[in-house]
């Protein structure tokens, strides 16, 4: 059941650090994420520089997605969209065709508190590499939960266990938060041709393999998979259809290399669109 664990890889970057995930060496993809991101946990102390911030930077051929579990985040981009993300809320960015985007902790500079995120990117699939931007939020309100016995979820994005998430994506997909009381059980269909299950805090228990925090179990395709609590966990189940190869070059992803070249060139030109209310810096093109 179990093919693949992979273990985040922690980085520093400039005042909190983050867990990386996908891409990975030995599975670039799971479905259509092809960036998972663990954000955190850390605590800001009021006054944070403005550095900590990630400043204005491009993207294309993608959806990023983002989910809080503590803390604020403020979102701004070339859409014209200004909005604050907090903990159960998703934001899903589409990027498509090109789209530039800040995200700063502005609550955190002014008051102090808690970070504590993940970040995904979606690939989008073959005809839709290049669909308009836009933005959506989705407040926690309308996203669909379910409990029972210990275990509650909320769906993200996609499908599962019979619930629809509000939220529009390109390509079938699952994408749930779990929360697991000790002993509590949380289920995958076997809906999707590619899954895997990220464990957010505490351990569980899959195919008798003990799974812990900061690890993603990636599952061979059918039949159900069973996560069993250890402990008080918190876990992200996630999958899809695979969307067909793609190139990952700093912030693009795309079919074509070539389209990743263009990309590059555009944004080292300044021929990308900065946020409408965050343009008097950005982050340049890598060297």
């Amino acid at each position: 059941m179990i093919e693949l664990v992979i273990d985040q890889r922690r980085r520093d970057l400039g005042g909190f650090e983050v867990g990386r995930v996908l891409p990975f060496a030995k599975r670039r993809m799971v479905g259509p994420f092809i960036f998972f991101d663990h954000i955190g946990p850390v605590t800001f102390p009021a006054g944070i520089a403005k550095t900590v911030d990630v400043r204005p930077h491009p993207h294309i051929g993608l959806s990023t997605v983002t989910y809080l579990f503590a803390g604020e985040m403020m979102h701004r981009d070339s859409v014209g969209v200004v909005q604050a993300i907090r903990p159960g809320e998703v934001n899903w960015m589409t990027a498509g065709s090109g789209v530039t985007h800040s995200e700063r902790f502005e609550k955190a500079r002014a008051e102090g508190g808690p970070m504590h995120a993940i970040q995904s990117w979606v690939a989008l699939p073959d005809g839709m590499e290049e669909v308009a931007p836009s933005f959506a939020h989705h407040a926690a309100a309308d996203l669909p939960m379910f409990q029972e016995r210990g275990a509650s979820g909320r769906v993200l994005a996609g499908s599962a266990l019979g619930l629809q998430s509000p939220a529009k994506t390109h390509s079938p997909m699952t994408y749930v938060h779990w929360d697991l009381d000790t002993g509590a059980v949380a289920r995958m269909e076997e809906d999707f041709a590619e899954r895997a299950a990220y464990v957010v805090a505490g351990a569980v228990e899959i195919d008798g393999r003990r799974i812990d925090a900061g690890s993603m179990a990636l599952f061979s395709r059918g039949g159900d998979v069973t996560l069993r609590a250890l402990e008080p966990s918190t876990v992200m189940t996630l999958g899809g259809e695979p969307v067909g190869p793609r190139y990952i070059d700093w912030n693009f992803v795309s079919s074509s290399p070539d389209r990743i070249a263009q990309a590059k060139a555009d944004w080292k030109a300044g021929r990308m669109k900065l946020p409408d209310f965050d343009n008097e810096e950005f982050i340049p093109l890598p060297t």
